[in-house]
Parts: structure tokens; C-alpha cells; sequence
């Protein structure tokens, strides 16, 4: 069994992201005491937190990169297959 996680705040999302799911791993083995298994769900759900402000900072960002000139947020669905389908059109010709 590993020791315990060090209270150091992971550097980036992916960091955090990676550290949770190793957390989702080892308490779906059932293999911990009942305190253990607290502690883990404890630091997993803190890190869930954290993911999800991370997550909602981009997204905030990203809403401040997408304004008009007047300050209006502009919003563009995302067709990355249409992007794909073009380039496959000129590869082919």
C-alpha cells in the first residue's frame, strides 16, 4: 500500500486530474480500511474541486478572448469535422 499523498497542491490540472484518477483506482480496489478509504475520498473530492475551477477559469477566458468590439460575447459552435472534411476534400484531389 503507498504511503500517505504529501498535502503539496498538484501544479496543473493534468497533475490533478492524473492524481484523482489513481485515487478513483485505488478505492474501486476495496482493498483499504474504512479511515484510509476517508482520507482518499477526501483528497478526491478536494481535488474535484479543483479541477472544476480550473475548468471554469478557462472557460472564463476563453469568453473574454471571444468578445467583440463592443464587449459582447460571441459565440461560434466549434466544427472541427467540418475543418477535417475540407482538408480530407484537398488531400484527395
Amino acid at each position: 500500500m503507498k504511503g500517505p499523498m504529501p498535502n503539496t497542491k498538484p501544479k496543473n490540472f493534468e497533475t490533478s486530474l492524473e492524481e484523482l484518477e489513481r485515487i478513483v483506482r485505488e478505492l474501486e480496489q476495496g482493498e483499504l480500511t474504512l479511515e484510509k478509504s476517508l482520507e482518499l475520498f477526501e483528497q478526491g473530492v478536494k481535488l474535484s474541486r479543483e479541477c472544476q475551477e480550473r475548468l471554469t477559469q478557462a472557460e472564463r477566458r476563453i469568453e473574454i478572448l471571444m468578445r467583440d468590439n463592443q464587449g459582447r460575447a460571441t459565440v461560434r459552435p466549434f466544427d472541427r469535422e467540418g475543418e477535417l472534411s475540407d482538408d480530407d476534400e484537398a488531400d484527395s484531389q
